[in-house]
């Protein structure tokens, strides 16, 4: 079929659907909406388009009733059957909901009431999960079922149904209220587990305001820990590298990042950089949130990286590469380096970039600092396998190619660099043509274009995908590991990895080459880095939609 992606932006999910659609054969074409003026111009668009469905995965804005009178327009709502709004995520989150749900239904005049196509229900995190961390996992895996039935119907001839004779698997109230930055505002004299709950909800945007120190910030990224230091409620009693321990009613809440908030909302930077804990003690942050974790099983060792949102800033890089370092120096034959379930890398930290007195220096800083976790892994004596655990960008991709073998998570996307005024480094000119060969590496490179997983393996950028369950993925990935350090295969691995490296020139070669590129689009600034890194970081909307994503763009 002819499908056209009508959306605010082209988020992640945007990008697992549109790469899945494409990979099943469809004609796939996307439409940004906030580049259009009015709903007649957006009309002019589709019909140009003129597509058999209009699929909005991520949309904001309001599609005008001469659009969806005349295309089948189907919106994905964030919430189960019945549930109306624009903060549904946020108020599962907050009110501790144990089941959640998402909605394909029909567009029509009134937002989110439209007749169902198809629904889909999954059991919350019996934790406290991130508004982003549960968008990406729960919400996205159950809008990908709801996408597939609405196309198979489609294609079939079928009709969507009325609300009213939908099964109301989760009891909701109809439209729920639009929740604002106010309605998150951290009271520190509460229990800390349920502030956690509350930054949960806030994630990204709007952000959970509080009073900390005398100044007033947004707080991200918490984790509620049961020490209780008996300060007054609100003190900064604790630091552990740049997380930040504050106390509360009962208990302590860590805070992994924050911003400013002096009318508008600064960008979200590294707790430390934003909330003075500069006398506070050292004290041990909670597991869930250590920066790095090892476990070796036998002959296998397993690195975790967590970095809040997949960024890596300087410091973050050089504590990962001695992670990486330290671990090599076990008694093992296999690392296995993976991320957390909902964040693996997206390279350097545009964020701390930006917020610092000298842009170019600290973006040179930075590259140069995941440079050497990429030769890190690249040259290690040990078989290095690295797991794409969830979705991955630029250098992020990069460092996990650098690895002997890289496997991932069934539904992970790969974008393997944006545009973003810069050339790129962390190995790639060497990475991806030793994998996939020279013309399909340039076109992967220059195209700037998401890929799945699934098509990653098959073109051989990666090597192998697994289960999609966390769980199940977690036993795959240990029993890949496990053949891996067999000792004939193990053998005839590294007796491979070492005929190419004997043929191949030094990796030096390609880093002085990459890093060369990067300084003049660093400190010359020839591509505009400056101007794409703040419209990144604002999310300023595009002017239009790239030709890249509209229709009959080829596959590589």
């Amino acid at each position: 079929m002819r499908i056209l992606l009508l959306v605010s932006a082209f988020n992640g999910l945007t990008q697992r659907v549109w790469c899945s659609l494409r990979e099943q054969g469809h004609d796939v074409g996307v439409e940004l909406a906030p580049t259009f003026e009015s709903g007649a111009a957006m009309t002019r668009a589709v019909e140009r388009a003129d597509p058999d469905l209009i699929l909005c995965p991520f949309l904001k804005h309001r599609v005008p009733d001469t659009i969806y009178d005349r295309w089948p327009t189907v919106i994905v709502h964030p919430g189960p059957v019945g549930d109306r709004g624009p903060s549904s995520l946020d108020h599962a989150i907050r009110d501790g909901r144990d089941r959640w749900g998402v909605t394909a239904l029909s567009a029509v005049e009134e937002l989110d009431a439209g007749p169902v196509w198809a629904t889909a229900v999954f059991d919350m995190p019996d934790q406290p999960i991130s508004k982003s961390a549960l968008y990406n996992s729960r919400v996205a895996d159950a809008a990908m079922a709801c996408i597939g039935e609405v196309v198979r119907k489609v294609a079939d001839g079928e009709r969507p149904i009325p609300s009213e004779a939908c099964l109301r698997i989760v009891p909701v109230s109809g439209e729920l209220p639009l929740l604002r930055r106010e309605d998150f505002r951290i009271d520190w004299s509460r229990p800390a587990t349920e502030l956690e709950r509350l930054v949960a909800a806030a994630d990204g945007a709007p952000g959970a305001p509080a009073g900390v120190n005398g100044r007033s910030v947004c707080v991200f990224d918490a984790v509620a820990s049961p020490e209780h230091t008996g300060a007054q409620p609100g003190t900064v009693v604790g630091r552990n590298l740049d997380a930040v321990a504050i106390a509360c009613g009962v208990g302590t809440l860590w805070v992994g990042y924050a911003a400013e908030l002096s009318g508008r909302r600064g960008t979200k930077l590294p707790a430390a950089q934003v909330i003075d804990a500069s006398n506070a003690p050292f004290r041990r942050v909670p597991d869930s949130m250590a920066e790095t974790t090892y476990v070796r099983d036998g002959a296998v060792g397993y690195l975790t990286f967590r970095s809040y949102s997949g960024a890596m800033y300087t410091e973050q890089c050089r504590r990962m590469t001695s992670a990486v370092e330290k671990a090599l120096t076990e008694d093992t034959r296999v690392l296995v380096i993976k991320g957390t379930e909902h964040a693996f890398s997206n390279g350097i930290h545009l964020g701390t970039v930006d917020a610092s007195p000298d842009p170019a220096a600290e973006a040179w800083d930075n590259i140069c600092a995941i440079d050497e976790l990429c030769l890190a892994i690249a040259t290690a004596e040990q078989l290095t396998v690295a797991a794409f655990t969830a979705n991955s960008g630029a250098g992020g991709v990069m460092a996990g190619l650098c690895a002997d073998v890289t496997l991932a998570r069934e539904g992970v996307v790969l974008n393997p660099y944006y545009d973003m005024g810069i050339f790129g480094s962390e190995l790639h000119s060497w990475s991806m043509p030793a994998r996939v060969g020279d013309h399909r590496a340039s076109l992967l490179l220059s195209r700037k274009l998401p890929i799945s997983v699934a098509e990653a393996a098959r073109i051989g950028l990666i090597s192998a995908v697994g289960p999609r369950e966390w769980g199940e993925f977690t036993t795959w990935l240990q029993s890949a590991a496990q053949g891996y350090e067999e000792p004939a295969t193990l053998g005839w691995m590294l007796a491979a990895r070492a005929e190419r490296r004997a043929t191949d020139r030094p990796l030096s070669y390609y880093q002085t080459i990459e890093l060369a590129e990067m300084a003049r689009d660093f400190f010359d600034d020839r591509n505009a880095f400056s101007v794409h890194r703040r419209a990144f970081l604002r999310k300023t909307a595009a002017d239009a939609t790239p030709e890249k994503l509209r229709f009959a763009t080829a596959r590589v």
